[in-house]
């Protein structure tokens, strides 16, 4: 049912609501559920800490960028993006997941100020530490797609399968193992749970899922890429979208991604009738 009443409003809010409404409402709000439900998949599902999201999302961003400027067609640069994600987030995964706890914690934050370092300070990359990074235009099909409406489809379409995809993890054997290794993970290796193994597919899984979704956030949304749009506050936003909407509950990624979003807004406007 949550698919279909999503499928249903995604494909009726174009004929309901501004084209303002939608590409400043609706859109970004798609894109990060994507980006909470990948970051779920650590920290409901696997029982995992992670406090650099945004550095997987910005290495995803930043990578399909390049790849489309130099003429690699966008559906593919997308998936480079979060080839590298992937790469990147479980080498540091092979490293981190030898401690638990604060220490986890404390290694993928790590990550975070690495990355972003390395992107404000490697002009190949960002252009230099104040740098915008201009996106292409989004080609699907080789199609250009400029239209509020058409970039809200594919940040429809990509929201849909990243949910479509947590729906069906719980009942796989991966997600029965992953809920094993968060409640328990000595006992599930008493069971024949490779919990390193199970942590290191999720740290995988999830960095694919961020690095795709933070090159959607950029030619659906931001339009150019810069350091700050995946500095370490947004890795904190992304923990609290996560946190507010509930661990391992796929409805309350949306719902905690949409307060964390909107909150802001609607504080700014109550305080101004005030």
């Amino acid at each position: 049912w949550l698919i279909a009443a999503l499928l249903a409003f995604g494909l009726a809010a174009p004929f309901v609501v501004s084209s303002l409404a939608l590409s400043s409402y609706l859109t970004p709000w798609l894109v990060w559920t994507a980006a909470t439900l990948g970051l779920n998949l650590i920290l409901g599902w696997a029982g995992q800490f992670h406090f650099g999201y945004a550095a997987i999302m910005g290495i995803g961003a930043y990578t399909a960028v390049h790849a489309a400027r130099f003429g690699i067609p966008w559906e593919l640069a997308v998936i480079l993006g979060g080839g590298m994600a992937t790469l990147i987030g479980i080498t540091f995964a092979f490293a981190a997941l030898r401690v638990k706890g604060l220490y986890l914690a404390l290694s993928t934050l790590a990550l975070q100020f690495v990355m972003d370092w390395v992107i404000s300070h490697v002009p190949a990359i960002s252009g230099g530490t104040q740098a915008t990074l201009q996106a292409p235009n989004l080609k699907l099909l080789g199609q250009t797609v400029t239209s509020d409406t058409g970039l809200y489809y594919v940040a429809l379409a990509w929201c849909l399968w990243v949910t479509l995809f947590m729906l069906n993890l719980r009942r796989t054997a991966l997600g029965r193992a992953l809920v094993a290794v968060r409640e328990k993970d000595f006992a599930a290796a008493v069971i024949g749970v490779n919990s390193l193994y199970y942590k290191l597919l999720a740290f995988a899984t999830s960095s694919f899922i961020g690095g795709v979704t933070g090159a959607l956030l950029i030619f659906t949304f931001y339009r150019a890429v810069t350091p700050e749009q995946f500095a370490v506050n947004v890795s904190i936003e992304l923990l609290a979208m996560v946190i507010v909407g509930g661990l391992s509950s796929i409805i309350g990624s949306y719902f905690g991604a949409a307060f964390i979003l909107l909150a802001p807004g609607l504080i700014n406007k109550l305080i101004a009738v005030l």
